[in-house]
């Protein structure tokens, strides 16, 4: 694998967002139209009397040789959800996915908790207009915290692979007690769920399917995957649990894998043909990354610098 890098296509601090939202684009996801690339994204709201921020859904259509933006929506995808529900404070990432003729996504709800800073839990909402709004399921998720997983399901990818729905997710693992230097740390690993409708879905439930690099304590996130021949190629990002928003050297990195079966990962981070770029938007952060086919061009959306405060970024798969 050896990307191409073409820098950074959006800058959410150059154009109008969201009300009350100026800054960040994360967990850019694309969805490919007959004429265009739609790039859902999380956006902040600036930060309240509270100092907590909420993270909204938006979207920008681009051509599809991502030249030129067509459009950036003008209100929020969906709706966060009403007091005391799984997404009350915020929807990050929104993974959407063509079925029929109907789109569907699936989202990671945040609320926020009085021990540890936040719980997640992973719902389904459904367009009928094009992806232009999404209407959710219902109220609650249809993936949360279980016997054997507890705490922390979300960022969930679903693709179709020989007619059944499969979801890599992560899940949490453990939370590390709070120091006078930083909050409670949470760490997840990726996990895997199989399903007839995607909507019921049966977990394999706390089984990592990608092996730690850093230690046991490592985190693992945003996992994408896309079949390029007879084999299926995954990119995520991982991190230290702890001292990694300020220190480079322990803040989000891309992470590869790939497999024959959908099932048995082999982690080879050394041919991601992806890395850091010195003294540029991403030279200190990579993450939350993206990967999808366009054109007969394979592409991959990721953000950079403080967590997509600043933007995303694409790169191209060379081909041979």
């Amino acid at each position: 694998m050896k990307w191409i890098k073409h820098g950074k296509i959006f800058d959410p601090s150059q154009v109008k967002l969201l009300s009350n939202c100026k800054m960040f684009a994360q967990s850019p996801q694309a969805l490919v139209f007959d004429n265009f690339v739609r790039i859902y994204f999380s956006t902040r709201q600036e930060k309240s009397a509270t100092g907590m921020f909420a993270s909204f859904i938006s979207y920008v259509d681009f051509t599809k040789d991502f030249s030129k933006i067509l459009k950036i929506s003008d209100r929020p995808v969906i709706q966060l959800g009403e007091p005391g529900t799984f997404d009350e404070h915020g929807i990050f990432p929104f993974s959407p996915l063509n079925v029929g003729d109907k789109i569907i996504a699936y989202t990671c709800g945040w609320s926020r908790r009085k021990s540890v800073p936040v719980e997640t839990s992973i719902g389904l909402a459904v367009s009928l207009n094009q992806g232009e709004s999404f209407e959710k399921v219902g109220a609650g998720p249809i993936l949360t915290a279980s016997i054997k997983e507890p705490f922390l399901v979300g960022d969930a990818f679903v693709r179709i692979y020989n007619d059944t729905y499969h979801m890599w997710y992560i899940f949490g693992t453990k939370w590390i007690p709070e120091t006078s230097q930083e909050p409670p740390s949470r760490v997840y690993k990726i996990g895997h769920a199989l399903s007839c409708d995607g909507v019921t879905w049966n977990k394999e439930e706390a089984q990592q399917v990608i092996k730690d690099r850093l230690s046991i304590d490592e985190c693992q996130a945003l996992p994408s995957v896309l079949k390029i021949g007879n084999r299926y190629h995954m990119y995520f990002c991982y991190r230290e649990a702890s001292d990694f928003r300020n220190n480079s050297k322990r803040s989000y990195k891309i992470g590869y894998a790939y497999s024959e079966n959908l099932r048995n990962w082999t982690r080879d981070d050394n041919n991601s043909g992806i890395t850091l770029t010195a003294n540029s938007w991403d030279s200190d952060m990579m993450c939350y990354p993206n990967i999808f086919q366009c054109e007969h061009r394979i592409y991959l959306l990721y953000n950079g610098n403080e967590f997509g405060k600043h933007g995303f970024g694409l790169a191209e798969l060379e081909h041979e």
